[in-house]
């Protein structure tokens, strides 16, 4: 079997600050149905395409579910008398989180600036370097994107009758070309535009999979799509 392993958030807090800032939710005062739901659903998702689910997302799913709990019972009370929320715990985690992440991308964009500014010559003494690593090549595209366009084109491809049996061979290779031939006509094209024609369910899955060994081999990019549901794919080189 052919297993993908990515991690585009960094962990279970970055996950959950995606959440918020997709659905524009009050971080004091998280809907903490929705947000565990949410959660579970990308878990579920992840198991579905057979990739690893590192031991701090269990967690915190654990510590979602408890705090959902929490929510349904009488509050608790502080030595003050006042109602503890037993939200108040996640929340600091997320702001405190939010804050590194902040400071960390406001430092990224400075040496980025300063590389503009200050750059050093001999670049022919230089060692070769290996290919671009797959987070760079991804761009801005999440996990959470490949999973959701993933989805949306599976639920497209009609149902075979079950009386049909149909043995189709196709390859990670075959697709390959097939994506690189469909690049060629158009320098830049939509997944689900891309699996439009394919009907059955395990050449959408052969050809999702080129696609990602295509982007591992530096040949295509992803990047944001208008459309939540999709991202596009462009020809190494045609972001600029």
């Amino acid at each position: 079997m052919y297993k993908i392993k990515l991690q585009q958030f960094e962990g279970p807090l970055d996950l959950l600050l995606f959440f918020i800032k997709r659905d524009e939710l009050d971080i004091y005062d998280i809907p903490i149905s929705k947000i565990t739901k949410d959660f579970m659903e990308y878990l579920q998702m992840m198991e579905e395409m057979n990739l690893e689910i590192a031991g701090d997302f269990i967690l915190m799913a654990a510590t979602l579910m408890q705090i959902k709990v929490r929510m349904l019972l009488p509050r608790e009370k502080n030595e003050k008398g006042e109602e503890i929320d037993p939200r108040e715990d996640l929340v600091k985690a997320l702001l405190e989180y939010k804050r590194y992440k902040e400071v960390s991308e406001e430092f990224s964009v400075l040496e980025s600036e300063q590389r503009k500014i200050f750059y050093r010559g001999f670049y022919n003494a230089d060692l070769k370097e290996n290919p671009p690593e797959l987070d760079t090549l991804l761009k801005n595209i999440t996990l959470y994107d490949l999973i959701k366009a993933f989805k949306k084109a599976m639920e497209k491809a009609e149902e075979e009758p079950v009386h049909k049996i149909v043995k189709i061979n196709v390859t990670i290779e075959e697709q390959m070309n097939y994506i690189l031939d469909k690049i060629k006509e158009s320098r830049s094209l939509g997944f689900v535009q891309l699996v439009s024609d394919l009907k059955e369910k395990i050449r959408i899955i052969v050809t999702f999979l080129a696609m990602l060994e295509l982007v591992k081999l530096g040949k295509i990019d992803l990047r944001e799509s208008e459309d939540f549901n999709d991202f596009e794919i462009v020809a190494t080189g045609a972001n600029g």
